[in-house]
């Protein structure tokens, strides 16, 4: 029976690299390697996770007992604001693009992405804009309008200051990152794929990034648009949301909820992906109903696109929208289903194991099942006029994004940390990581229905003692202490193990994809030769079909890979200084002439591009 020893001797011809070396600080700004880029959206992801979930801890603070004073007002309603733009944006979105950049090329047997510069131009524009996100602090003010951003409350005379200001332009930027990663990912996946990889053979984590890939694509460009007129309101007194002028507060809320319910399954449908992976492998059994999985992840992210005003049931749209809209969230919870059975489905009868990668991946399921049960409820218009706005929705919320989302990129982290790094985590804080934060996520959000149909409102700093909040107030705030120290166990356990950690070797978990033949870290070009695939599991089928022969090369490849480049860093600062001149326009003379630089930059800097050898 073959190995993957067997494959990688296998895999040895002489080739050729036309790649010059560069070590150091150059070779991470100038690098196009879609691993780095994924590292580094990695590293930056998880530290947003940090900060976002300080942030947390300090207004849950605020909320363990009733009329405290530690964060109150526009103070409170900042931190608010910032968490959840915090660990949207800035948090669960560059996980996923981390997994994405990393792992997307190695399931499809492709060497790179199909525009590399263009991927180091999405990751330095998503940097800038984390950066401008988070500069209001400086001016010692956060945006306090609510991660929704309704209008009137960023106006200029609701918020004069200028954290409204660095929150539009900071998003700018990170929704033109998302489009650009958006348009380079749909393309490499289908037209990159290794010789054999029919779209039917494309791992579930590969389609699920190809349906986020649509998602953002499309859905980013509304609320680019949102914004815009936003700054121009804000920047040059035009009155696109101002209802006393003739102006349309609604206009925003569509803008944005036609964004904000797709940008939902962009981040759960990648963790979807990565449990879909984990099961068959710690089950020893296929994935049950692949196809299935495969299509009821296609049907999420097409129907997404029309569920949005169920977020608007409150704003008076009339009873035909309200049914309309009614009738699509109850639809959608039908392929979400479908996955639910097929996963139990491929545990069923399996011969399982419970490492700490599929501890994360089982725990997945019935916390988006909770999470996903209570959403269909707010289907029924006049259910959600009960509940709209009070903390039964923020339950709901996070049992999708924190029990799901983030836990099933808790999984992919465990599952892949070898093949990035080449070493193990350790089991034993993995499962201390997993207790800890799955203890914590339910003490935190569990009560928060119970808040919710009690009448708490969200979005409020303090309550009276009287109000019969008390107690589950204080669980959930005992709650976040709990996941906090998951949390940290986690970052021991990463920083301990990229240098203690026990060797994995290409293969640690017996897997089945391709990313699995090659090195742990794999090599610039990750495949010496192209790899050819003759089925949903090419690995498992080598690895234990008797009698598969490898198919190499009669002739060595000749490998070319893509020279490193300051292109990418030079246009995303052309658009950096773009925003910095359009967001400082009311407060600094001339800064105009800012952006006027900035456009000539990326300009100068986009012809280089383009005459620069690939």
């Amino acid at each position: 029976m073959a190995s993957v020893a067997d494959f990688a001797q296998a895999q040895q011809p002489v080739y050729h690299m036309e790649r010059p070396a560069k070590t150091g600080l150059v070779d991470w700004l100038t690098t196009v390697d879609h691993k780095k880029i994924g590292i580094l959206y990695g590293t930056a992801g998880l530290i947003y996770l940090l900060i976002g979930g300080l942030e947390a801890l300090l207004f849950r603070l605020q909320l363990m007992k009733p009329d405290q004073n530690l964060f109150v007002g526009d103070t409170y309603n900042g931190l608010v604001t910032m968490h959840a733009t915090t660990m949207v944006f800035l948090a669960v979105m560059p996980l996923i693009a981390a997994f994405s950049n990393y792992f997307v090329p190695l399931l499809i047997g492709a060497r790179d992405v199909a525009f590399p510069r263009l991927n180091a131009f999405s990751w330095y524009t998503f940097l800038f804009g984390s950066l401008i996100l988070n500069a209001s602090i400086l001016f010692a003010e956060f945006p306090a309008a609510g991660w929704t951003g309704y209008a009137p409350l960023t106006s200029r005379g609701a918020h004069p200051g200028m954290a409204i200001d660095f929150w539009w332009a900071g998003l700018t930027l990170l929704a033109v990152s998302s489009m650009v990663a958006g348009v380079n990912f749909v393309v490499t996946i289908l037209n990159l794929r290794a010789p054999g990889m029919t779209l039917m053979r494309v791992p579930v984590l590969a389609w699920m990034m190809l349906v986020i890939q649509f998602l953002l694509a499309f859905s980013f460009p509304p609320v680019a648009v949102g914004l815009i007129l936003l700054a121009f309101d804000r920047s040059f007194g035009t009155v696109f949301y101002q209802v006393n002028m003739g102006g349309d507060p609604q206009l925003w809320q569509h803008l944005f909820w036609l964004f904000g319910h797709p940008e939902v399954y962009v981040l759960i449908l990648p963790s979807m992906g990565i449990v879909s992976e984990i099961l068959p492998v710690f089950s020893r059994r296929p994935l049950f109903g692949q196809h299935a999985v495969i299509f009821s992840g296609i049907f999420i992210g097409f129907v997404g696109f029309g569920v949005w005003g169920h977020h608007m049931f409150t704003a008076g749209m009339g009873p035909i929208a309200d049914a309309v809209f009614a009738a699509t969230t109850a639809v959608i919870a039908i392929p979400t289903g479908v996955k639910i059975f097929n996963w139990l489905g491929t545990l069923w009868g399996g011969k399982l194991t419970f490492p700490v990668p599929m501890m994360f991946a089982i725990s997945f399921i019935p916390m988006f099942t909770i999470g996903g049960l209570s959403g269909v409820m707010h289907a029924n218009a006049p259910l959600d006029l009960q509940q709209h706005d009070s903390y039964f929705v923020v339950a709901h919320f996070h049992y999708v994004l924190v029990g799901g989302a983030l836990q099933g990129l808790f999984a992919g982290l465990y599952f892949y940390f070898p093949k990035i790094t080449g070493r193990m985590m350790s089991e034993t804080l993995g499962k201390v990581h997993f207790w800890l934060f799955l203890i914590g996520s339910n003490l935190t959000f569990w009560p928060m229905h119970d808040l919710g149909n009690r009448g708490m409102p969200r979005r409020i700093y303090t309550y009276p003692a009287d109000a019969g909040w008390n107690d589950d107030n204080y669980i959930a705030t005992i709650g976040v202490f709990f996941m906090t120290a998951g949390i940290l166990a986690l970052v021991y356990n990463l920083l301990t193990s990229l240098k203690n950690g026990k060797v994995a070797g290409r293969d640690p978990w017996d897997a089945n994809t391709l990313e699995w033949i090659t090195e742990s870290p794999p090599r610039v070009h990750n495949f010496d030769f192209t790899p050819v695939v003759f089925s949903e599991r090419p690995l498992f089928d080598h690895k234990h079909t008797e009698g598969l022969e490898i198919p190499v090369p009669s002739q060595p490849e000749q490998i070319h890979m893509p020279s490193y480049s300051w292109k990418p860093l030079w246009v995303s600062t052309g658009a950096l200084m773009v925003v910095l001149g359009l967001l400082m326009f009311t407060v600094v003379p001339f800064i105009w002439l800012l952006s006027l630089a900035g456009g000539v930059v990326i300009i100068g800097s986009v012809y280089a591009w383009v005459s620069e050898p690939v």
